[in-house]
C-alpha cells in the first residue's frame, strides 16, 4: 500500500496562488502579443474591421495582416465596420502608416466612395506653382502715355536739332543717251539741294536734246521746308527754257518719302497768262542684290487749258513710264540700261499729229547715275 504524502493546507494553497498568477500572466502576455503584433504590421485602410464575433486566432489574424500588407490593391473598403472602430485610441505609429502613403491610388475604386459627403472646403485645391512657370514682375509695367510717345517721337524741330547746320547733295537721276527715232539723242534729270534738314533750297532740273538742238529744257528754284520727317513742302520758280519761247511759272507743291518707300513729288504751277500745269512723279527703288538696282518711274503732266505755241492741250497732256536696271559700284557711281516709255494725250496728242510727229514712242536708254 502506498502512502500519499500530504502536504499541509497552508502549502497548498500557496502552490495554488502561485499556478493562478502564472496563468493569468501567460495569458495576458499571449493577448498581449496577438494583438499587438497584427497592429504594427497591419494597414488599417486595407484590413476588415469588422469586430462583431471576431474568434480568429492569433495566428489567423497575424497571417491576413501580412497579406494585407503584402498586396495594399486587394483590400475590401466595403466590408469595414467602421461604426465599431475604436477611434479614441493612441495614435498609430509611423511605421503602420507608410503603407497608406506607398498606396497606389491609381487602383482605388473611386466609384464607390460616397463624394457628398466629403467637406471640400478644408482641402487645399491650390496646385504649388511650377519651378519653370513665368514669375510675375516685381513692379508691374505702367501703361504708355502721351508724355512718352512725345518723348520718343519728338516734334521734326527738336529731331533735328543735332543734325549739321549746314550740308549739300547734287544728283543727277538720269544722265543718258537715248535711242530716239531721228537719230540718238541725250536727256538729263537731276537734282541738289542746299541748307539743313529744315531748310533747305532745292535746284531742279530736266531736258532733252536731239540732233545737237535743245527740245526741252527747264531749271526751278524752290525753297523747302521740312513738316515731318519724310516730307518737304516746297515754293518758288520755275523757268522753261525750251521748248518755243521761254516762259516763267510760280510753282508750290510737297516732296517726300511715302509708305512703302516710294518716292514721290506733286508739283503745281502758275503760268505768266493765266496758265496751270500739275506734275505728278513717282519712283521706286528695288534691291535685287546689294548693288544690282531695278528702279521704274512714273511721270504725268496736266494742264489747265491749250498752249497751241508750246503744243499742249488741256487735262492730260503726257504720261511717261521708264524702267532701269542700275549697277552701283559706289553710291556716287552706278551706270544702268532701261527702257523709257511716252505717250500724249488729247489736244496734244493732236497738235503732234499735225506737225507729223508720233504720240507714243518707246526707246532705249543707257547711262551713270551720279551723286556729288
Amino acid at each position: 500500500m502506498k502512502t500519499t504524502a500530504r502536504l499541509p493546507r497552508s502549502a497548498l494553497a500557496l502552490a495554488l496562488s502561485f499556478a493562478g498568477v502564472a496563468g493569468a500572466q501567460q495569458h495576458d502576455h499571449a493577448a498581449h502579443a496577438t494583438d499587438a503584433a497584427p497592429a504594427a504590421a497591419m494597414d488599417r485602410s486595407r484590413m476588415n474591421h469588422s469586430h462583431a464575433g471576431n474568434k480568429t486566432p492569433a495566428k489567423t489574424a497575424a497571417a491576413q495582416s501580412k497579406a494585407a500588407a503584402a498586396d495594399p490593391a486587394q483590400t475590401n473598403h466595403s466590408q469595414m465596420d467602421h461604426s465599431r472602430m475604436d477611434h479614441s485610441g493612441p495614435a498609430t505609429p509611423a511605421a503602420a502608416s507608410e503603407p497608406d502613403a506607398a498606396m497606389d491610388r491609381s487602383k482605388m475604386d473611386h466609384s464607390q466612395m460616397d463624394h457628398s459627403k466629403m467637406d471640400h472646403s478644408q482641402m487645399g485645391h491650390g496646385a504649388a506653382p511650377r519651378a519653370d512657370a513665368p514669375q510675375q514682375p516685381r513692379e508691374p509695367i505702367p501703361a504708355v502715355t502721351d508724355a512718352d510717345r512725345t518723348a520718343a517721337f519728338p516734334p521734326i524741330s527738336l529731331h533735328m536739332q543735332h543734325a549739321p547746320e549746314f550740308g549739300h547733295m547734287v544728283v543727277f537721276n538720269r544722265l543718258e543717251a537715248v535711242d530716239a527715232e531721228h537719230g540718238s539723242a541725250q536727256a538729263w534729270e537731276g537734282q541738289a539741294w542746299f541748307g539743313n534738314d529744315t531748310d533747305r533750297l532745292w535746284l531742279r532740273s530736266e531736258g532733252e536734246r536731239e540732233d545737237g538742238r535743245t527740245e526741252s529744257a527747264n531749271l526751278e528754284a524752290l525753297y523747302g521746308r521740312a513738316i515731318s520727317p519724310w516730307w518737304d513742302v516746297v515754293a518758288g520758280v520755275r523757268h522753261d527754257f525750251r521748248p518755243e519761247r521761254s516762259q516763267t511759272w510760280a510753282a508750290f507743291g510737297l516732296q517726300g518719302l511715302s509708305p512703302y518707300k516710294f518716292e514721290v513729288s506733286a508739283t503745281a504751277y502758275l503760268g505768266e497768262r493765266g496758265q496751270s500745269a500739275l506734275n505728278l512723279e513717282a519712283e521706286y527703288e528695288l534691291l535685287l542684290t546689294n548693288r544690282l538696282i531695278l528702279q521704274p518711274l512714273v511721270e504725268v503732266e496736266f494742264y489747265g487749258k491749250d498752249d497751241p505755241r508750246r503744243e499742249t492741250g488741256a487735262g492730260l497732256s503726257s504720261a511717261e513710264a521708264g524702267l532701269r536696271l542700275r549697277y552701283e559700284f559706289s553710291r556716287k557711281f552706278a551706270p544702268y540700261i532701261g527702257v523709257s516709255w511716252e505717250r500724249a494725250f488729247g489736244d496734244t496728242a493732236d497738235y503732234r499729229r499735225a506737225h507729223g510727229e508720233r504720240i507714243e514712242d518707246t526707246r532705249l536708254v543707257a547711262g551713270v547715275r551720279l551723286w556729288f
